[in-house]
């Protein structure tokens, strides 16, 4: 989120930022829906450590290149006070075309997101891995929640932002595929139809991105500190793993089962309670994330991030949302909680200012 530090509005200023960033930023940043947003997205790496590495640079860079513009830089899944009639679209190609798709929907508050690309260079592999990964997106979305304040109010969601951009058409869960064929055989209409011009336009929770070679993962509400990234990214590459290196699970939640455990965990975050897809009953979701990281470790050892994955039972403890709403109960004033958010953009020990609880798109 590009801000307006003098009273931590949004700032809608993508086309004149993207216009004076570096050559060596500009490589990584790029204009999203709205005009106050921008995306950053790092270089392909085989480990975690890597992949953050890079993201805490950016970050840093970004901060310090927004200085000089008189603007600040925050993320988090919504902006906690913005509304619709303050919002801008982006000038690029890409998203003026959108607009004229999307329409009102196009217009609506800005929504951001996690991003995360997975390799996988066999098709056949990548439809097992989205279809495993499909089960696996309400946890993912728990953990992630980092929205809990839409216009001004606490909206009852941990991921209001799911709620939002679900208006979109083609977004929500992937369905099950039995081949990549079957894949092919979806989508195809709508590319040789002209309905839309490439999958980049399918906007699901997970997405395979044929041009990259990758599954993306995109259920998560952006973190607003790269520490909280690092859990998220560990915990995806293991399961990713964990799916290809394994057969297929013989359960297959049903589309309504999937939906319903989603809304839940949209709604409650780390406190939800799930369907469980064995039994007709409800479960913690804290249950799941514990059976999800000891079923996924031996894979992150074998990849080098078991420490980094041992994070996600903290994150599970206190996600963006819990922190938000923990902020608020101390601060009521909501242009201090945006201030938080922007305080902990950068690393530990790059921060100033007010101290308080905390498209990118990782490859």
């Amino acid at each position: 989120m590009l801000l307006e530090p003098a009273g931590w509005s949004l700032a809608q200023a993508s086309d004149d930022v993207l216009a004076r960033l570096s050559d060596e930023l500009s490589l990584h940043t790029f204009p999203e829906t709205h005009a106050a947003v921008v995306e950053l997205a790092t270089g392909i790496h085989p480990d975690v450590d890597g992949v953050v590495a890079e993201l805490t640079s950016l970050r840093n860079r970004l901060s310090c290149e927004l200085d000089p513009m008189g603007l600040s830089v925050a993320a988090a899944g919504t902006h906690p006070l913005t509304v619709r009639e303050e919002t801008e679209v982006s000038g690029a190609v890409r998203y003026r075309a959108l607009n004229d798709s999307m329409r009102v929907l196009a217009r609506r508050e800005p929504t951001m997101a996690l991003h995360l690309h997975v390799g996988v260079p066999a098709p056949e592999d990548a439809i097992r891995l989205l279809n495993g990964l499909r089960r696996h997106i309400p946890v993912l979305l728990a953990l992630s929640a980092n929205s809990p304040f839409w216009q001004g109010h606490d909206c009852g969601f941990a991921s209001s932002r799911t709620v939002i951009f679900q208006a979109f058409p083609r977004s929500g869960p992937p369905r099950f595929f039995a081949d990549y064929a079957d894949y092919v055989e979806t989508i195809d209409p709508l590319i040789a139809s002209g309905a839309i011009p490439d999958p980049s336009f399918l906007w699901w929770d997970c997405r395979l991105q044929p041009a990259l070679g990758t599954v993306e993962v995109r259920v998560m509400d952006a973190q607003t500190r790269v520490r909280d990234v690092t859990p998220l990214v560990a915990l995806i590459q293991s399961l990713a793993r964990l799916e290809l290196e394994s057969e297929p699970s013989a359960v297959v939640p049903s589309a309504e089962v999937l939906a319903e455990n989603r809304f839940l965990a949209a709604r409650d975050g780390m406190d939800a309670r799930l369907i469980d897809p064995d039994a007709p009953c409800l479960i913690p979701i804290r249950e799941m994330v514990d059976s999800l990281v000891a079923a996924s470790r031996p894979h992150a050892i074998a990849l080098g991030c078991a420490g980094a994955l041992d994070r996600v039972h903290s994150l599970a403890a206190s996600n963006g949302a819990a922190r938000q709403r923990k902020f608020v109960a101390l601060n009521p004033r909501l242009d201090d909680l945006v201030a938080s958010l922007a305080d902990q953009f950068l690393a530990p020990g790059r921060r100033t200012g007010i101290q308080g609880e905390e498209p990118g798109r990782i490859r």
